[in-house]
């Protein structure tokens, strides 16, 4: 079967939700043991239980990502009942803001989170890849990793982060068998873009939905589950060719815009 992941044991990091939901739930129907860590405990939980309805192996994991002592329990802790084969770096937050309305507190959290956390999990798994020869690392970058996108300072500042560290891990483990790419995102609509456009411009919501939508000159967002198809064929072995290698899915945003 293309695109196979049996045998493959997967981590997928905000896997309970939107883009990381559509990850986890793809990797499963193609046979991957899939690891969900997630702060959202609750979401991680109903994720686990649509895949075990399907007859797919799943299991949650609390986990705060930008916690590296816990980052290190958990993937050892996997880690000891088989082979880590792939890590899907997806969890991430959002800022609205140009650097004078980013305060210093909000740069650390979005640097916790976006940043460290991407590191925490990349460290923490690379010496089991090394060991084996083999594994896939798959990072969430953002068009933001790559234009200027106004107001968006301290999230585009983390998703550049993203970009170059997945250059770098590819390089540096290449001679391991190790692959590290990265997809660029244009907007993707999730529960997460429902509830941060009705935080941050409440009372013209469908307006502003219409706004971002029309910002790809494809006309709309991208749905998760053309994001999780990318990642599927990103990290089985048809990609075996690939690595160092950043994906715009972005509906011409990058390209096509002006």
């Amino acid at each position: 079967m293309k695109f196979s992941l049996k045998g493959k044991t997967a981590i997928v990091t905000g896997g309970g939700s939107g883009i990381g939901k559509a990850i986890s739930l793809t990797f499963a129907s193609q046979d991957a043991k899939v690891h969900i860590l997630d702060f959202d405990h609750a979401s991680s939980l109903e994720t686990v239980a649509e895949i075990n309805k399907l007859g797919k192996h799943a299991v949650a994991h609390t986990c705060d990502v930008s916690n590296q002592e816990k980052v290190n329990d958990i993937i050892a802790q996997i880690g000891e009942n088989g082979s880590l084969d792939i890590l899907v770096n997806n969890a991430g937050i959002a800022h609205v803001g140009n650097i004078e309305a980013v305060s210093e507190q909000d740069l650390d959290r979005l640097y916790n989170i976006n940043i460290k956390g991407v590191y925490n999990c990349s460290k923490a798994i690379i010496p089991y890849m090394k060991e084996k020869g083999h594994g896939v690392i798959l990072n969430l970058a953002s068009v933001a990793s790559s234009v200027g996108i106004s107001d968006r300072f301290a999230y585009s500042m983390t998703k550049g982060a993203v970009l170059t560290m997945t250059y770098s891990i590819a390089r540096d483990y290449v001679e391991y068998g190790i692959r590290s790419n990265c997809i660029s995102p244009g907007r993707v609509h999730t529960p997460f873009v429902d509830g941060f456009i009705k935080k941050n411009y409440p009372g013209n919501e469908a307006e502003m939905f219409e706004k971002l939508s029309k910002t790809q000159p494809i006309g709309r967002m991208a749905n998760p589950q053309e994001i999780a198809d990318l990642a599927l064929f990103l990290c089985s072995d048809e990609a075996k060719f690939i690595t160092g290698t950043d994906y715009p899915i972005d509906g011409g945003f990058i390209k096509l815009k002006g």
